[in-house]
């Protein structure tokens, strides 16, 4: 009885310091962004910026077959640590990357864990399961409840049948509208930008492996924020689509999906910013995504790509018809060669529909790629995901043998647990065989480009292909992209039309056809745009005609070793700076305002430096093609006023002088 006594002492003198320790507080390495844990029946957390509520407290939990993790939660450790590292990147906007946080780690009863990171631009948070056996998760509980309740936002909805709103694609407008606006029925694609009187939040994961990924639904009780959704695991698949091409979903399970209890799950992440342009130049999914599992990345080549698709195959000029065919091909590698283009793609048509082994005749696959080797010149294939999945092995062994570079995969339409592990699965069996890929028909990125650097680009972006026959407002969304969806990661929006119209007499021809918008502005799109493997959308006999164009097109690198953001505001204009090799690239781009915008020449080194500049010509308002190249001397205590038209831009190529 003494001993037993004694016991309970004990427990009563050890448990108190966890059980009554309810709050838990940690803030960012400048001490700006605070992030605060609160421990009862649930755990809820909230965060302030210069100790203005931004984050409210909002509850999350994880739901497995067994049990509630975050349900009647007990904390038997806590701790906080600081990390000061750098990453250095192998395909990126940046060579070197900062990566600075402090870390609240609280284990708790029960087997699991949770982390947040706080950084000097936006907080995260991911679950951890430390138990042996596998478990099934039927949903996760994740509460982004937002302090102000004027709270606008800038929301993307998925474009999906009504009876799957998870079977969809991620391509579509922002709509800026009150937050409580938002759709009760159609989810929205992350990221979604929330603005809170002057603070940008944009909401997002990242990590996201063996895990569907986060739609954002309306808050229906409070109408003030966003709460995760997440497709259930498919069960039933029918093929269909596009072209017999796709996997379609008839039935969904009630889970989520199944996994390891031992792992890391997908962090749930707030990026937060005071000013617009800041958010032209965050890398927070970048860091926490895991890190490279490649060993030796120096054959994974970034670069620009003739693309066939978007100009419909419509070269002229020449004494064979046109099309889906090798002579139209070898026409196009003549284009890229003299061009000193990387890439040649071959889109949809090459191959059977249904099978990614069988070359339609028309094509003689291995005099192209020859000819393309001798010009110097790589060729990428385009495949449907479901296709190159049922003979993945066998497709990616017998093309990287015949000297293909790496694949434009696409129609995926979907993030549901399966389809997230297919993008795991083909990059690492890629990056076995030397191939890159492209991620066609995406989801948006969630730091796969840093696990395997060899998955250079991803769609999931409303891009130029839409101009083929659409009538968006594309300089609005040109405008919004580098804000919202960059922060997510790369896009591949496949910039570069040579005809190029003003709002009046833009009309969207499938076959010939044209931006919104003038010139300057789909140049200024290869330097504001992050895609480390670009298209050069238009065709062949357009760029030829416009070589100047294309010449200033073709010195634009499409990774960087340093980016600054020069200015901007969200869905009005965007300016930004990047720098390879001693060389530093500018671009802006505007909405359909007339706009002077004001270039500080700062960011350079001392010294002088010639700037060759690509920017709207003074009739561009009415004849979108119109602009002026010209060559002029700046240094660091320079500043330059240009001036935008509607729906209009500038580029710029700045090199040191020496003397």
């Amino acid at each position: 009885m003494k001993n037993r006594i004694k016991y309970l002492l004990g427990v009563l003198i050890i448990s108190p310091m966890y059980m009554y320790s309810k709050d838990f507080n940690v803030s960012s390495p400048d001490n700006k962004i605070a992030l605060s844990v609160n421990v009862e029946d649930r755990i809820s957390w909230s965060v302030n910026c210069n100790s203005t509520p931004v984050i409210l407290p909002s509850f999350i939990s994880l739901q497995t077959k067994e049990k509630t993790l975050g349900e009647n939660p007990h904390v038997r450790k806590s701790k906080i640590h600081t990390v000061n590292e750098t990453i250095t990147t192998p395909v990126y906007k940046k060579r070197i990357i900062e990566d600075k946080y402090r870390e609240l780690n609280l284990t708790f009863a029960g087997n699991y864990a949770l982390q947040f990171r706080v950084y000097d631009d936006g907080v995260a948070y991911r679950w951890v399961g430390l138990q042996k056996e596998d478990i099934t998760i039927l949903s996760e509980g994740a509460e982004f409840n937002f302090a102000k309740k004027n709270s606008k936002a800038y929301v993307g909805y998925v474009n999906a049948k009504e009876e799957d709103v998870y079977s969809c694609s991620f391509e579509n407008t922002y709509e800026h509208i009150p937050l409580e606006k938002m759709s009760d029925f159609w989810p929205a694609f992350a990221p979604v930008l929330v603005e809170q009187d002057g603070i940008k939040c944009g909401v997002t994961e990242a990590d996201l492996e063996d895990y569907p990924g986060m739609f954002l639904r309306i808050n229906k009780k409070s109408r003030q924020g966003l709460i995760a959704d997440f497709a259930p695991y498919p069960v039933e698949e029918v093929q269909g689509g596009h072209n017999n091409l796709q996997s379609l979903v008839v039935k969904r399970a009630d889970y989520i999906a199944k996994t390891k209890g031992n792992r890391t799950f997908p962090w749930r992440v707030v990026i937060i910013a005071d000013e617009d342009k800041d958010l032209l130049n965050n890398d927070m999914v970048y860091k926490l995504a895991s890190p490279c599992r490649i060993n030796d990345t120096s054959w994974i080549k970034p670069g620009k790509l003739a693309w066939d698709y978007w100009n419909a195959w419509n070269i002229y000029g020449v004494d064979f018809r046109a099309g889906i065919n090798t002579n139209t091909y070898l026409y196009y590698i003549d284009f890229a060669a003299k061009n000193g283009i990387e890439y040649v793609l071959l889109d949809e048509g090459w191959a059977e529909s249904t099978d990614i082994m069988k070359v339609v005749p028309e094509i003689d696959l291995p005099y192209i790629i020859r000819y393309a080797r001798l010009k110097g010149v790589s060729i990428l294939l385009w495949g449907g995901w479901l296709p190159l999945n049922q003979k993945m092995d066998e497709a990616l062994e017998h093309y990287a043998k015949l000297g293909v570079k790496g694949f434009k995969v696409d129609f995926m339409d979907r993030d549901d647990q399966k389809m997230v592990d297919f993008y795991y699965r083909l990059a690492q069996k890629a990056a076995e065989h030397k191939l890159i890929i492209d991620f066609h028909g995406a989801y948006k990125p969630t730091g796969l480009q840093r696990t395997y650097p060899n998955v250079i680009n991803f769609e999931g972006v409303y891009g130029l292909e839409y101009l083929k026959g659409d009538y968006p407002d594309m300089p609005f969304n040109d405008v919004t992209i580098p804000y919202i969806r960059m922060l997510a990661g790369p896009v591949d929006y496949t910039p570069g039309a040579m005809f190029n119209a003003n709002k009046e007499s833009y009309r969207g021809i499938h076959s010939i056809p044209m931006s919104q918008g003038t010139r300057a502005h789909q140049v200024a799109l290869y330097v504001v745009f992050e895609s480390p493997l670009n298209m050069l959308a238009d065709s062949p006999n357009n760029y030829m005609k416009e070589q100047e164009t294309t010449d200033f097109i073709r010195k634009i690198p499409t990774v960087f070793d340093q980016t600054v953001a020069l200015d901007g505001k969200v869905g009005e204009y965007a300016v930004i700076a990047r720098e390879k090799s001693d060389a530093w690239y500018l671009g802006a781009i505007t909405n359909w305002e007339t706009r002077e915008i004001t270039i500080d020449f700062s960011f350079l080194k001392e010294g002088n430096w010639q700037m060759e500049l690509f920017r709207d010509g003074v009739n561009a308002d009415r004849n979108g093609n119109d602009y002026k190249r010209e060559v002029i001397n700046v240094n660091i205590d320079s500043k330059l006023k240009v001036s935008l038209a509607p729906g209009g831009g500038m580029a710029a190529i700045i090199r040191k002088i020496n003397h």
